[in-house]
């Protein structure tokens, strides 16, 4: 694998011999990794390959501007960034529903069964992996070459870590056999324990604090802003799937599997095809009584449904896929001691009980809270200040008081009573009919419910705005600095004014303050569900803000549809809870949201500050993007919730009542009043047939 140019000195070189002999290496040295890392075959000696590296970067020194995006040295680090830019994935990056027992496994197939409309014994094969407790990248390759790596974030946006992933072995810079022009790999960064432990090791040593677990090294590692640093560390990939990709990747979930590795990606050797339930909970069995012995962390397998076209037909829901599950191991306990039962404010109002405890190593994290949940679980278990308790912890979920170890229960402890005032203001805690939690009577006078409202609007999913964390939240509310959503974006022209002095403050300074105006700034401009979601009404999740912002696509559009609909009668009031999973209970939470004045002067005071991203429209060749679409009736070829999620994917919006905003019903048989209502009120009425040619065209 040598040329002509690789006996000529570096000095000598020409400019467009630098060239040839930069590519010739990049190339050489990308193979001679790959039979090293991924093949356990090296083809020259440990001296020869440094030879050929630090020719590479002698011509580099001397070309600095011909250093090449694939370059070998890119592999062992760059200079230090300022920061990650943010990448918005071609396509989601899902999360996954969880299972923890056989029967939740067995009630996954039977939902595909019944979305799909198979019949109860049809087979359905599955893919089953461990799950790897590490942290998921997605990986872009565009003609075969490594051009942008990035972390999941929050499923829509992660960050640009190329520089890291270039670092990491396992991740090929170029793509073995045939590949497609644009690929994204999906899979993911963990480290091994042999590794962990002597990272561990060194950082004690240098009197550095130690990770908790792999999983935090990992992470850890790959979010280091001087890539050198990534570099030293020994972190490793398992490819799992792909996202983003020109043509079709394979018919089944396996054979994209052969594909990743025909490709050069390392895949999980525990992987295995599974040909029924009862086969896949075989493997989970295998795999969690290996699991002490395997080298790496895992917290449970992943079932992915094998045949690719039954994956596009089941889709998503929310942020998970209906054709995924993971499913987890029993969650890890431990036994301590209940300190002190104190009472935590939500930005609702909700008080939750928390129980602080003698600090405890749960699932290789350190657990000094965890939740009660609610008075009634407090008295359903019996739990009293200073009982020995099991606590346990699955996955990231909040640390939970399971159960009270009785016969070590100390002589004279009292039964707890939840407080009947907040702890926060005084106002009465009030717990309303039908209720499991008590709330806070207090609104916004309450300190806790004005600041847990700002840490929310703040947030990772919400405006998720770097540098304002909920200590800095909590102490500039109390100073007066914030006090609505609206004045984080004038902090930077009141530090300019000289009203405030942020970098004079303790902990701050001059680079920090400029760092939060930059990271405000950047999120002036906003997603009207994201915006939704940031205000805080109760029971609107991420979930529920989408379905808002896809029904009435602009902010003025959603306050003046629910300004319409606060009489909770009328064709406002019908749309409102015609949306497919909003429902009366929510719609009032909705509606008492924009009957608070002080919650409208918020939306007015951030209408003037903010830019609303208007929710994208459908693409111009869908039939039906952006109609209203009504199901009734029984449909013969498709089950109502797989019509339901491909009028959805097409861009239409589904609804469960028909109203003069409705643009099809498609009734199937026996359909009811609601083929009645529509045909009184001019809707035109489909058959099953012709909404099948209208949406896949004539057969």
């Amino acid at each position: 694998m040598t040329g002509a140019a690789g006996t000529t000195a570096a000095e000598a070189l020409t400019r467009e011999q630098a060239a040839a002999e930069l590519e010739r290496l990049a190339h050489e040295i990308a193979a001679h990794d790959r039979l090293y890392y991924q093949d356990a075959a090296p083809a020259i000696s440990d001296a020869e390959y440094d030879a050929l590296r630090r020719r590479n970067d002698a011509i580099e020194a001397r070309f600095p501007d011909l250093v090449r995006p694939d370059s070998p040295s890119r592999r062992v680090g760059a200079a230090p960034g300022a920061g990650f830019a943010k990448v918005t994935h071609a396509q989601p990056m899902l999360s996954l529903g969880n299972a923890f027992d056989g029967d939740d496994v067995r009630e996954f197939v039977a939902r595909v069964r019944r979305f799909l409309a198979l019949a109860e014994d049809a087979p359905v094969d599955m893919v089953g992996e461990p799950k790897i407790d590490g942290l998921s990248v997605s990986l872009r390759y565009e003609r075969g070459r490594f051009t942008l790596g990035a972390t999941r974030g929050d499923g829509a946006v992660g960050e640009n870590i190329t520089a890291n992933l270039r670092t990491v072995k396992d991740v090929p810079d170029e793509l073995r056999d045939r590949a497609p022009d644009i690929v994204e790999v999906r899979g993911e960064i963990y480290l091994p324990h042999g590794a962990f432990a002597r990272l561990n090791a060194e950082r004690e040593k240098e009197g550095q604090p130690i990770f908790a677990n792999p999983r935090n090294a990992a992470a850890g590692s790959l979010r280091q802003l001087d890539a050198t640093i990534t570099a030293r560390r020994p972190l490793h990939l398992f490819a799992y799937g792909v996202g983003e990709f020109s043509g079709e990747p394979a018919d089944t979930q396996w054979a994209l599997v052969e594909r990743l590795k025909g490709w050069g990606f390392p895949v999980n050797p525990l992987a295995r095809l599974c040909h029924g339930t009862d086969e896949a909970l075989a493997l989970y069995d295998e795999i969690a009584g290996r699991r002490a012995r395997l080298p790496y962390d895992i917290d449970g397998l992943v079932y992915k449904i094998d045949r690719i076209d039954w994956q596009q037909r089941l889709g998503q829901v929310s942020r998970a896929p209906r054709w995924a599950i993971a499913h987890k191991f029993p969650a890890e306990r431990a036994e301590t001691v209940l300190r002190e039962i104190t009472v935590q404010v939500g930005r609702t109002g909700a008080l939750t009980p928390v129980a602080n405890l003698e600090p405890v190593t749960v699932g290789g994290v350190v657990v000094g809270r965890a939740t009660l949940h609610n008075e009634d679980e407090i008295e359903r278990k019996d739990i009293r200040k200073g009982d020995t308790v099991i606590i346990q912890r699955a996955g990231d979920v909040i640390p939970q008081v399971v159960e009270v170890v009785m016969e070590k229960r100390p002589k004279g402890t009292r039964k707890y009573k939840l407080p009947q005032t907040c702890p926060e203001c005084g106002s009465l805690a009030v717990r309303e009919e039908g209720e499991a939690v008590r709330r806070c009577t207090g609104g916004l006078v309450c300190p806790a419910q004005a600041t847990e409202r700002l840490k929310h609007f703040v947030s990772r999913n919400a405006f998720d705005i770097e540098g304002l964390g909920g200590k800095h939240v909590a102490a500039f509310w109390t100073e007066g600095v914030i006090k609505t959503p609206g004045d984080i974006f004038r902090l930077a022209a009141r530090e300019r004014a000289g009203e405030i002095a942020l970098a004079a403050r303790e902990g701050w300074g001059g680079k920090s303050v400029e760092n939060l105006f930059s990271a405000i700034e950047e999120r002036r401009e906003i997603a009207l569900d994201r915006l939704i979601y940031a205000l805080g009404i109760r029971q609107v999740g991420q979930a529920t803000a989408r379905l808002l912002a896809r029904q009435y696509g602009t902010l003025d559009g959603w306050r003046g549809a629910m300004t319409h609909a606060g009489a909770r009668e009328g064709e406002a009031y019908d749309e409102l809870i015609g949306i497919d999973g909003i429902g009366p209970s929510v719609a009032a939470d909705i509606l008492e949201f924009f009957a608070e004045p002080h919650n409208v002067a918020v939306l007015d005071d951030l209408a003037g500050e903010l830019t609303i991203a208007e929710v994208a429209r459908p693409a111009a060749s869908s039939p039906i993007g952006g109609k209203t679409v009504v199901f009734t009736g029984t449909l013969a070829t498709m089950t109502r919730a797989e019509a339901k999620a491909k009028a959805e994917s097409l861009g239409a919006k589904v609804t469960g009542s028909v109203s003069n905003k409705t643009d099809y019903v498609v009734a199937g048989a026996d359909p009811g009043s609601k083929a009645k209502k529509a045909a009184a009120l001019g809707v035109t009425v489909l058959s099953e047939d012709e909404w099948r040619e209208l949406v896949e065209g004539p057969k």
